[in-house]
């Protein structure tokens, strides 16, 4: 394609698609019916993955809550998949077991490689299908005391993306892919977290979140919404700018620092 054309046209693109999103913020999507799909949820015994059971229970729903072993053989093939399980263990980085940095990984992140393998072959047959990837504002941001629970969510959103990108590339356009980005969530995975700038959610209101972007087909859901455009700002502040800003949030939870639990 002519030089010229290709940047006409990405031009073009570039002021559809921030009009089309400023007609959806003002007019309700349609949403898509989910009764009868066939959904697998990992983790789902506890926190955002049993809300999210709930919802979908609520919307008819067959349910999968959790054994692969089992799946195609006593409900057939799964349609619509979310990746939630995982873990997390708030500790300074010399303080993190080696163990520790393992079963994240794999819990947060080849989890979701093994699963979504598993999984995507008959969903491509059809070319129908959704894959949910539970992740994290932790994907897009750093906090410390918490490296490899960053380091593995942002590994979560690249898969997203990559997923994303990949099926697009193979022309299976009926599988939508959604990522899920809540700040921090009252799961008990971390204990006595708090923030000045942001609420600590609780799990019914990320899984309604969850629940209405998966029907509306949405890319990236962040909870809160408005925390995207704190991640944009952040992209173009200077690097001490950005600095009191993570500094004005401040963050609590109990962590492990030089072996001793403290408020971090």
């Amino acid at each position: 394609m002519n030089i010229i054309l290709a940047i006409l046209l990405l031009l073009i693109t570039i002021i559809y698609s921030y009009l089309e999103s400023l007609v959806k913020f003002f007019i309700p999507q349609r949403r898509k019916s989910v009764a009868g799909e066939i959904v697998l949820i990992t983790g789902a015994g506890h926190g955002i993955g049993r809300q999210t059971a709930y919802e979908f229970a609520k919307r008819q729903s067959i349910l999968v809550l959790w054994d692969i072993n089992k799946v195609k053989k006593e409900v057939g093939d799964v349609t619509i998949v979310v990746n939630n399980a995982g873990t997390v263990y708030p500790a300074d980085l010399l303080s993190t077991k080696d163990e520790e940095t393992t079963k994240t990984f794999e819990v947060n992140i080849l989890g979701h490689f093994w699963i979504t393998k598993a999984l995507l072959p008959s969903m491509m047959e059809r070319n129908h299908g959704h894959i949910v990837t539970v992740a994290s504002v932790c994907g897009h941001e750093v906090i410390p005391y918490l490296i490899p629970y960053c380091s593995s969510k942002f590994a979560a959103v690249g898969f997203h993306r990559g997923l994303a990108s990949e099926l697009q590339a193979l022309g299976k356009t009926g599988i939508k892919t959604s990522c899920l980005c809540p700040v921090f969530v009252n799961t008990g995975f971390t204990k006595n977290p708090s923030t000045r700038l942001w609420p600590v959610l609780e799990t019914d209101e990320v899984a309604r979140s969850l629940i209405d972007g998966i029907l509306t087909n949405k890319k990236m859901i962040f909870v809160p919404s408005y925390i995207n455009i704190f991640l944009r700002l952040q992209k173009f502040l200077p690097e001490r700018a950005s600095a009191i800003l993570n500094r004005m949030q401040n963050i609590q939870f109990e962590a492990v620092v030089g072996h001793k639990i403290k408020m971090k």
